[in-house]
C-alpha cells in the first residue's frame, strides 16, 4: 500500500504548507505497545483496521492517516519492532498531502488512540496478550503472582513523578520560586521515607531534565508500577489563593479544575475541552476507583497531618481532573498540588527544605494507609 503510492510519488515537489515528521518512537509493556509520532501540526484522524492477507504474507494492519502532513521517503524502511505485539511500524506518504502509518500487528486484542498537544504528537496503544510473557522488572517478591487485576495485586512499586523540569519550569511564584525545583525536592524526601516502608520507587527523573509526559508513563508502565504519584505545585492569578488539593482521573471534570488541568498540560482551557472528551471514552472505570481511594487517603492525611504543625493549611479537596499525565498510565495514579508558589506564606514553605521533608513524610502516610487497606480488599476479593 505504503510503497505502490510512494512509487508515484517520487520526485514529486513537496506541496507548501504541510507539517512535518519529528520522530517516532515506541515502547513496549507487558500488555501493550505505544507508539508517539511527533508533528510539528496537530492532526486529527481515526485508526483502521485491515484483516491478514495469509495468501500474499501480509499480517494484520492497523493505519491512520495524517492529513496536512509530509513525510517523504525518510522512514521508507520502516522501523522493526518485533515484541510479540507488532512486527514493526511503517510511516509514508500516501498521497501528496497526507502521510501514512501503518502498523504490522502480530498479535491484537483492541486499541486506543490519543491526540496530544504541546509538542503535537498522536499515540497509538495497541493491546493484547503475549503468551507467557511475564512483568519485566518487577520485584522479585511479585513475579509469582503475575499482573493480577489492579484490586488483586499489593501496591508494592510506587512510581514518584517529580512535575515539569529541565526547559520547562512549571510555575513560577514568589522570589522566582519554579516548580520544577519544588517538585523534584519533594520526590526525593518522599522517596526515601516509602523506601523505608519497605516500598520499591521509581522515579522518572531525579535530576534537573526535560522529560515529555508519555515518557514518563513509558518508565512507570516498564516497571510494573502499581501506582503512579505525580507531584505539582500550584498557582493562581489572585496571591490571596492558598491550599493543598489532590486529583484523579475520572470520565468526568469539575468546573474549577480546568484551569488547573491546562496549566499542568501546557495547553489552553479549550483543548482541555477536547481533551476530557477524549478521556470520556477511554476505558478508565476500573483503575478510577482506586485512584479515588487513594486520592482520598493520601489527602486527608495531608490535611491532617500538616495543621497539627503549621497554622493555615487549607484544604482545597481532592478533584478530578483531566490530566495527560495520569489518563496516558494504565494504573492508578493521583497529581497533589502540594501548594501555591504565587502565596506569599506557602511559597516560603515550600521553599523550607523541613517543611517538604514533613509534607512527603504525609504523603508516605497516607500511601502506607493506602497499601494497607487496599491489603485487606485484595484479600477478600481473592476468597
Amino acid at each position: 500500500m505504503l510503497a505502490g503510492a510512494l512509487a508515484l510519488l517520487l520526485g514529486a515537489e513537496r506541496p507548501s504548507g504541510l507539517g512535518d515528521v519529528v520522530e517516532v518512537r515506541h515502547w513496549s509493556y507487558p500488555d501493550y505497545t505505544r507508539v508517539v509520532v511527533e508533528l510539528t501540526q496537530p492532526v486529527r484522524t481515526v485508526v483502521r483496521e485491515l484483516p491478514a492477507d495469509r495468501g500474499a504474507g501480509r499480517p494484520a494492519r492497523l493505519y491512520l492517516d495524517l492529513a496536512g502532513v509530509w513525510v517523504g521517503r525518510r522512514f521508507e524502511d520502516g522501523l522493526p519492532v518485533g515484541d510479540g505485539m507488532l512486527q514493526g511500524v511503517r510511516l509514508g506518504q500516501n498521497t501528496l498531502s497526507t502521510a501514512r502509518l501503518v502498523l504490522d500487528l502480530e498479535r491484537y486484542d483492541r486499541h486506543r488512540l490519543i491526540e496530544l498537544a504541546h509538542p503535537d504528537r498522536v499515540v497509538i496503544d495497541v493491546y493484547g496478550r503475549r503468551p507467557g510473557e511475564r512483568p519485566k522488572q518487577r520485584p522479585a517478591r511479585s513475579e509469582g503472582a503475575g499482573r493480577l487485576p489492579v484490586g488483586l495485586r499489593p501496591v508494592e512499586t510506587i512510581v514518584i513523578d517529580a512535575g515539569h523540569g529541565g526547559r520547562d519550569p512549571g510555575a513560577i511564584g514568589v522570589g522566582g520560586l519554579r516548580e520544577k525545583d519544588v517538585t523534584l525536592r519533594l520526590a526525593k524526601s518522599l522517596g526515601e521515607k516509602l523506601a523505608a516502608q519497605g516500598f520499591e520507587i521509581v522515579y522518572t527523573r531525579r535530576d534537573d531534565r526535560s522529560i515529555g509526559l508519555e515518557e514518563r508513563t513509558a518508565i512507570a508502565e516498564s516497571v510494573g508500577g502499581d501506582l503512579f504519584v505525580s507531584l505539582h505545585a500550584n498557582a493562581a492569578p489572585r496571591r490571596s489563593v492558598a491550599g493543598i488539593e489532590t486529583y484523579y482521573l475520572d470520565a468526568n471534570h469539575e468546573r474549577h479544575s480546568l484551569g488547573v488541568a491546562a496549566r499542568e498540560n501546557g495547553v489552553s482551557r479549550s483543548q482541555v475541552d477536547a481533551l476530557q472528551r477524549t478521556v470520556a471514552k477511554l476505558r478508565v472505570s476500573e483503575v478510577s476507583v482506586h485512584s479515588r481511594r487513594a486520592a482520598n487517603t493520601v489527602h486527608q492525611q495531608m490535611v491532617s497531618g500538616l495543621a497539627g504543625r503549621y497554622a493555615e493549611v487549607n484544604d482545597l479537596g481532592v478533584k478530578k481532573g483531566p490530566f495527560y499525565v495520569l489518563f496516558l498510565s494504565n494504573m492508578p495514579a493521583i497529581l497533589v498540588e502540594a501548594g501555591f508558589l504565587t502565596n506569599r506564606g506557602e511559597a516560603r514553605r515550600l521553599r523550607d527544605v523541613a517543611y517538604l521533608d514533613d509534607l512527603a513524610g504525609q504523603i508516605t502516610l497516607g500511601l502506607t494507609r493506602y497499601r494497607d487497606a487496599n491489603a485487606t480488599v485484595a484479600l477478600r476479593g481473592a476468597r
